[in-house]
């Protein structure tokens, strides 16, 4: 009889309890499975945004090779309106600058990268568009741009490819000194085997011009009546 006492109370305990907390365990599951639902769609939905910008870089990559401008540019601003926050949108603009310069387009080319170099995309794309940007540059006769867009600019992976480009920069500006210095960092940099012609940029050094300092003749030898002293 106590058992079975026993065993009435406890449903009638469960049905008490149940009665004060059970729409709070129904809201908890519920709030527990649309969180996990609302976490499984955003993730699916993450990973259709990025398999759909690939396939649209796949697309423009085609387009740069054979040269189809008007459909490169149309999916560019495609890759941009819709998946502006994933990589692809920031390989587009390279993919585009090349394709500007194959056409002779340097300016649009330079307009582009810019964009990619002021965008929110990662380190390592702007690195390469800046130094896309700087060879433009150079290629333009703008040498003091390439000083104002990579003096004093520190990276790791392209620390001797500024260098270089910089070196550049100075001799076409007249700054000998300074190139010399900018020619000889770019071949201690660590990472110059890897990333420069370190034989190209040895020649770049042996063909700079003498500083005003080396030209100058020596005092002693010009002065007047230095020889009748003696």
């Amino acid at each position: 009889m106590d058992d079975l006492l026993s065993e009435k109370e406890q449903i009638e305990q469960i049905r008490t309890w149940w009665s004060e907390y059970g729409n709070y365990v129904i809201g908890g599951v519920l709030a527990g499975a649309i969180g996990l639902f609302g976490y499984n769609y955003y993730q699916n939905s993450q990973m259709n945004a990025r398999l759909e910008a690939s396939a649209l870089y796949e697309s423009l990559t085609n387009y740069v090779v054979s040269g189809d401008l008007e459909r490169a540019e149309s999916t560019t601003s495609q890759l941009e309106t819709e998946y502006g926050s994933t990589v692809y949108a920031a390989q587009a603009k390279l993919a585009m600058g090349r394709l500007y310069m194959d056409r002779n387009r340097d300016q649009d080319a330079a307009e582009v990268l810019r964009e990619l170099i002021d965008s929110d995309a990662g380190d390592e794309l702007k690195d390469v568009a800046r130094a896309r940007v700087a060879r433009i540059l150079l290629y333009q006769d703008k040498a003091q741009e390439v000083v104002d867009l990579l003096e004093g600019r520190d990276s790791v992976a392209f620390g001797a490819i500024y260098s270089e480009l910089l070196g550049d920069a100075y001799h076409a500006l007249g700054r000998i000194e300074d190139a010399e210095a900018a020619y000889r960092s770019a071949l201690m940099d660590p990472m110059a085997q890897s990333t420069i012609d370190q034989e190209f940029v040895q020649w770049k050094v042996l063909d700079l011009p003498q500083t005003t300092a080396a030209e100058e003749p020596s005092v002693e030898a010009d002065e007047p009546g230095a020889e009748e002293s003696e």
